[in-house]
Order: structure tokens, then sequence, then C-alpha cells
């Protein structure tokens, strides 16, 4: 099959921390200033929206059936969700140039049936199978023709390729036997000649990749009230061209609590203890996953503000540009100002309270500095994900509405907001690789500040503490750092 052109990506970490927000005064009202016009919208693109109105004209399982052929055909690497975006025209694209076709993006009805007949047959190639497992209570895509080899283990079952190189274990913990953090703390154990490549924790599921000299992993697990549910996928690196996309594939139609699932029965009684993960890839034997409470996820914000105080809300104004109607908090807000350079927008709603700006750093950070974006979750506290100084930017593995997200360096003042987050990222096996990211430095969110009313000379003395505190040692962790600002942090989603 042809294979990919990118595989698995080596990530870092993204996780949630707790801690209380430091209360501020509440900053004084803005003065009536008159408004700057609106910035300019992007014109659209006239192939892209024609391919988006057919794509969309569609019935949903045929869209979602169009993007999983993509993948077998190895022109598209997202998540199968019937959504039209920027990848899914880019793949169609990329489809029409690899078959001779005029790259619009829109599939015509002749070349739908083709797609689909190129994808069957890399599909039949590998034996794909969606199943049921009764052992662990999921539902799982086994490409049968490379893992022929079938066992029981404790809680689930192991499909294995005839010479060891590529494992796919299915695995399910009754409830209340272990608990997300402690299973997440030992899938990231360090160990000798592994390394984590990627590793998120939200409330509802996890997601960790991690590589030795010799081979790849992939993590994935949820919570339900059945218990925790996942699978993991361990494959000599040799043979990442192919067994990238079946990840993806994996991943696309896995299911830990599929409706009307057979609840897991006992594994078959074993004369010896239970297989072992192949030594001969190079893989480290995969610690047990941490659950992934896997619920239905919720809507994503479309972007992520910092609360000032006085109903006010900092942002960048990148993520309105296609939001009309702003809503935070369940309450409707509008647009106060833009700055000039069209990268700050200063938000309000009625009903806001708490908030106060963090002490902003007047130095210019260093490239390869350790700092952390606060992103906003829809539910929950923020997400904290340690990030990397890079050249006029933050380089992270952000997730969608991280536009507007605070940059911390580790004493907990704030760098700048993430400019702008991409409208079609290229997930990888449904989870986001790190990117570099534009910021909006911190002297010109001071500077606009100022200009709305709200000095950010407030935060002098806290950052003299902050840096006392840094030079102490008492902010090195990323929840330390984040504690003071997290409850400032914002969801703010967008009603169409």
């Amino acid at each position: 099959m042809r294979a990919f052109r990118t595989g698995l990506p080596a990530l870092l970490a993204a996780g949630l921390a707790t801690g209380a927000l430091a209360q501020g005064p509440v900053p004084p009202a803005a003065p009536a200033r008159p408004k700057p016009a609106a910035a300019p919208q992007p014109a659209p693109d006239p192939a892209f929206e024609a391919a988006r109105t057919a794509f969309e004209a569609l019935p949903e399982a045929e869209r979602r059936g169009l993007q999983d052929a993509l993948v077998w055909t190895g022109d598209y690497n997202g998540v199968t969700t019937g959504a039209f975006g920027k990848r899914s025209f880019e793949g169609i694209q990329t489809y029409q140039t690899r078959t001779g076709a005029a790259p619009t993006g829109l599939l015509t009805p002749p070349e739908r049936a083709a797609l689909k007949r190129e994808a069957e047959e890399a599909r039949r190639a590998a034996r794909f199978k969606v199943q049921p497992d009764p052992a662990s209570g999921v539902v799982v895509g086994v490409p049968e023709a490379l893992l022929p080899k079938k066992s029981a283990i404790p809680g689930g079952t192991r499909w294995q390729s005839t010479d060891g190189r590529v494992t796919l274990d299915t695995k399910s913990f009754p409830q209340g036997e272990t608990s997300l953090d402690a299973l997440f703390e030992r899938a990231i154990a360090a160990m000798p000649g592994r390394k984590v490549t990627y590793k998120l924790k939200k409330p509802d599921f996890i997601v960790i990749t991690a590589e030795t000299a010799g081979g790849r992993s992939y993590i994935r697990y949820a919570e339900g009230p059945q218990g925790i549910r996942g699978f993991t996928l361990g494959y000599d690196r040799t043979l990442a061209d192919t067994v990238d996309r079946l990840v993806i594939a994996v991943a696309n139609n896995f299911s830990p609590f599929p409706e009307d699932a057979p609840a897991p029965t006992a594994p078959a009684t074993a004369t010896g203890p239970a297989p072992r993960a192949p030594a001969a890839s190079g893989l480290a034997a995969a610690p047990a996953a941490p659950p992934l409470p896997g619920v239905q996820a919720e809507a994503r914000p479309a972007a992520t503000g910092l609360l000032l105080g006085g109903g006010r809300v900092l942002t960048a104004a990148s993520a309105l540009e296609s939001c009309a109607a702003p809503r935070i908090g369940g309450a409707a807000a509008r647009i106060e100002r833009r700055d000039a350079a069209g990268s700050l927008a200063l938000l309000s709603a009625e009903g806001l309270a708490g908030g106060a700006q963090p002490p902003l750093r007047a130095e210019a950070v260093s490239e390869g500095e350790a700092l952390l974006v606060l992103g906003a979750e829809a539910k929950g506290r923020p997400s904290v994900a340690p990030a990397t100084a890079a050249v006029e930017g933050v380089y992270a593995p952000l997730q969608p509405g991280a536009a507007g997200a605070p940059v911390l360096d580790r004493s907990g003042r704030l760098v700048g907001l993430v400019a702008r987050f991409p409208t079609a990222p290229r997930l990888i096996a449904g989870v986001m690789p790190p990117t570099r990211y534009a910021v909006v430095p911190g002297k010109a969110v001071a500077a606009f500040l100022s200009e709305s009313g709200l000095p950010a000379g407030a935060g002098k003395d806290a950052a003299k503490d902050a840096g006392k505190d840094l030079a102490k040692g008492a902010a090195t962790t990323l929840g330390g750092a984040a504690a003071p600002v997290l409850d400032a942090v914002v969801a703010i989603t967008c009603a169409r």
C-alpha cells in the first residue's frame, strides 16, 4: 500500500493543573472610545466554497465514508467526522492530482466511485475488520492480514503479526480498580531507551505516543460507567510507512463503549502467563495505560480568553474573524475594541465575576526558554501545555480553541497571547502534533490594555515577587506557575 508521507508525530505534553486564582483589584471601567473599524474579512476561496457546498450536500454517512476512503488511499490523515475543512479539501486535491484529475477539491460521482474502489482494495488487502471484542467490551478495527495471531490477555485480547513486530492489545479495567491519574503517570513514566513523544490528558480521555530506538507505540483509553477501556498499538519503526496509516484507521474505528455491546467476559484460562509484548520490535513493554473517561466530547471553544475583571475579556482578534456572536459563560459578549494591528480584541459580557491581570513580563524571552500555554476547555479547568519559545512564537502541542490562550513563563508572568490557531489543523490519529504558533508579545498586550483604560502597571509588584520566587525555585512546575491564572482563563464560544 502507498505510504503516508507523515508518521506519528513527536509531541510534548498537554495536561491539566489545578490552583486558586489570586484575586486582584477590579480595574476601572474603560472610558468611552470610538470603535475602530472592524478588521477586513478575508475573501472566501470560491473553489473551497464550491467543494464544501457539494460535500456538505451529501448524506453524513457518505461524507464519513469518503474521508475514511481517503485515509485508506493515504491522502488524508485526520479523523472521519464528516465535517468539511481545509484538510478534507487538500486530501481530495491530493487524491485528484495523484490520479491525474484536475485538483478542484470537488469530487465528481465517478471520482467518488473510483476513490471508494481504491480504498476498498486497500482495506481488503489488509483484511481490516471492525469487530466487537467480548473480552474488553470495545469495538475495534483489526487489520487481520497483518495481525493473524490472536490470544487472550487479562481484560482484553491481543492481535499480533507473525513475526511479532506489530502488536494490538485491547484492555479493560472495572470501575474502581484504578484511577486516571495513576494510570497516566504509569504510562508516561521514564523508562530506559523510551521517549514519550506525545501525552494528552483531558477530563474524558488520554492519548499517548512513544518511541524507542526500534519501535513506536500509540495508547488510547476512555472511561465510562462500565469502567476503563482502550487499546495500545506497538510496532517496529521500520514498518511505519504501512502501520502509521493503520493506526489512523484503528483510531477512527475504535468505540470504547458501543451501544448494545456485550459486557466484557473473563479471558480464557491460560496454562501460563499472559503473552508479553515483543522485544524484537525495539518497543519497551507498554505500561498499563491510564483510563480515558470516554463520554461524548463537549463542543470545543472557538477561542480562549483572559478575564481581566469588570466583565472584560482579552483574546486574539483572529478568533473572532468568523464569529459574529461570541459568548462567554453562556452570556452574549460584545466586542468593545480591537487594536490597530488587528491582533487583539477586548470583549465584555454581563455577569462575569472575578479576573485580574497577571503580571506582564517586560523582557523578551530567549529562544528555547521553557514556557507554558493555558487553553480553555468546554468544561472543567483549563489545560496546561508545556511550550518552548521559538522565533517570533511558541512551539507547543495545542488543541482547537487555543487562539487567545495566555502564554506564561515559568514564574507565571504573561509573555503574550497565542495569535492564531489553524482553521484546519493536521491531526494525526486524532491528536494535534506540536506546532509553532505566532504570539502577540507582552509589550503589545500592555500597550493595548493601557489604550483601553486598563493599565498593566497593576502587576509590577507581582512581577517582582514572581521573579524572586523563580530565583528561589518556587515555580518550577507547570501547576505552580499556572495556578494564579487558571481561574481567569475562560472559553469563548460562537453562536452562529
